[in-house]
């Protein structure tokens, strides 16, 4: 929405192709909304407890865009305008490349998070605290040929192919190595000091840094909640991820550990029968507040990893300490941890005296709050949003850069 925003903002006309739970937020930031998935089958994904498990969670979600991308594509093509239409897809939008195979479309793939970037340099952590990046260059190749093969091409490639044989496309394989990058264009939504480019990463690749977006200007911040930040310590900020509806444990150690320190604490989650009965004087929960409004109040922020909140944090300059699950998260709380910002804890050890631990020792090492500050100041001086709107308008047909494009 961000992006979305920011072009719109340059005259393009701007539509967003996504779940119909974000209908609302892309017609209030002024974008034309077309549902690709209703509420009930965003509900039944996220609802799924095999969603947050390491390697059950891929699974899922391979198996869901094997359901979905026919009707995806067809979307697409309801809204694309042939010599006007510049598409923008996620790695997992698969349907958008396709439809960029059979129609010769101008596209750009973008990347939120550098873990979808294989590498025989430095690879991407899969598993906290594992990193092959010292393994020999054959072994590294074939662990990944085995995640292809076992995890990956067996849940997808059946039904793709057979897709594509119906488009008149040539059957692909290994679809996570190399296809699912636009070979026009790909964009990574984070800085290089955060993921330096590898020799081996995709030549059409630019880095444009963290966007950022978060909807500051339309979610206020409540008297009573305002009254909690102002008037005490600053609390430390703990938030299971905003899909994640199974996190009442991690809300248990939560409480746990900020009374093991004497801390206030912030609880973030729409899902409020996940939090224990009784909060106490010292806690406060909220559904859903923009980070950047709050980290600047908080004194840690505790989270799953994402890749989003992982930039709120760099950019509030706040020390983090992640509970990374699967997806991109063993590979961001890695990267937090090398820029000297963060610690991980696996969820099987996340508990209050765990996480107390290691909250008190992000808390009393000056030179986290040092290197917190340092790459603070980076994201200040980036225009990630006005970086990535230029990349896109480069692609733009010819035939529409003389008026507006979409």
């Amino acid at each position: 929405m961000g992006i979305g925003r920011a072009l719109r903002s340059k005259g393009h006309d701007v539509t967003m192709l996504t779940a119909e739970p974000f209908r609302r937020a892309s017609e209030g930031a002024g974008l034309r909304f077309v549902a690709t998935q209703s509420q009930e089958d965003f509900d039944r994904v996220t609802k799924d407890p095999d969603l947050w498990h390491s390697q059950r969670g891929l699974t899922l979600v391979l198996r869901m865009l094997s359901v979905y991308m026919r009707e995806h594509y067809a979307r697409i093509a309801e809204v694309y305008e042939p010599g006007r239409t510049v598409l923008v897809g996620h790695p997992l939008g698969f349907a958008t490349r396709v439809f960029e195979e059979v129609h010769g479309a101008p596209a750009a793939t973008v990347h939120l998070a550098p873990s979808i970037f294989r590498s025989d340099y430095q690879q991407p952590v899969q598993t906290p605290g594992i990193d092959v990046t010292g393994l020999p260059i054959w072994l590294k190749r074939s662990l990944w040929w085995l995640v292809d093969r076992w995890l990956i091409d067996r849940h997808v490639l059946p039904e793709f192919n057979q897709w594509r044989r119906e488009l008149g496309l040539a059957p692909v394989s290994r679809v996570f190595k190399d296809w699912l990058h636009s070979p026009r264009l790909a964009i990574g939504l984070f800085p290089d000091w955060f993921a330096p480019i590898q020799p081996d990463w995709p030549p059409q690749l630019v880095l444009t840094g963290f966007p950022l977006y978060d909807e500051p200007d339309e979610h206020p911040l409540s008297a009573g909640f305002q009254a909690f930040l102002d008037n005490g310590s600053p609390p430390i900020l703990f938030t299971p991820g905003s899909a994640n509806r199974l996190a009442a444990p991690f809300f248990v150690a939560a409480i746990d550990a900020s009374r093991r320190l004497g801390r206030r604490v912030l609880l973030l989650t729409p899902y409020p029968e996940q939090l224990p009965a009784a909060l106490g004087s010292d806690a406060w929960h909220e559904p859903y507040v923009p980070f950047s409004k709050v980290l600047p109040h908080c004194a840690a922020i505790v989270h799953h990893g994402g890749i989003g909140t992982c930039a709120q944090g760099l950019a509030a300059g706040v020390p983090q300490l992640t509970m990374p699950m699967g997806f991109d998260q063993p590979d961001n709380a890695t990267r937090l941890q090398r820029l000297g910002v963060g610690r991980w804890v696996r969820p099987q050890d996340f508990g209050g005296e765990r996480v107390a631990t290691e909250l008190a020792a992000l808390l009393g090492d000056p030179r986290i709050s040092e290197r917190c500050g340092r790459w603070a100041q980076a994201i200040a001086r980036s225009s990630p949003l006005v970086d990535t709107c230029e990349a896109l308008e480069a692609i733009v047909p010819s035939t529409a850069k003389a008026g507006s494009g979409r």
